[in-house]
């Protein structure tokens, strides 16, 4: 009971990236869901406020109001909903992946070049004949 070897279910790293994955998703449509109900909203009392209040009635303003404000909640719907179906974790994984892989193969050809300009043979034939030279200095 009082115990410090507590049995507490431990989640694998993949498991891990699978919920906050999922909890990501459940946020972004959440906040589509909630742009949709504020757009829906705000476009009547834009309608109330050009046509009840009178407020720029000789024109009829609220169209192109709301005419934005739909453009918007599509590009925001675009982006959640269809979007993020190519450019998604997988979309990433494999970005990261390939960009680790140009990485490893730039870092190689460095080395590469490296070893045949600066051969490692020739500087500890070169260290050696130093300390060689500083050994008989010494004496």
């Amino acid at each position: 009971m009082f115990s410090k070897n507590k049995n507490i279910p431990s989640l694998d790293l993949e498991q891990h990236d699978v919920l906050e994955h999922a909890q990501k998703r459940i946020r972004q449509k959440k906040r589509l869901y909630s742009h949709f109900v504020i757009f829906l909203i705000g476009s009547v009392f834009l309608v109330l406020i050009n046509k009840i209040l009178k407020y720029g009635a000789d024109y009829d303003w609220f169209i192109w109001a709301i005419t934005f404000w739909a453009f918007l909640f599509v590009i925001h719907a675009f982006n959640v909903l269809v979007t993020h179906k190519f450019m998604g974790t997988d979309w990433e994984r494999r970005q990261r992946e390939r960009l680790v892989a140009k990485q490893k193969k730039r870092i190689a050809e460095i080395q590469k070049e490296i070893e045949t300009d600066f051969p490692l043979s020739n500087i500890n034939k070169k260290e050696g004949a130093n300390s060689n030279d500083s050994a008989q200095d010494a004496l």
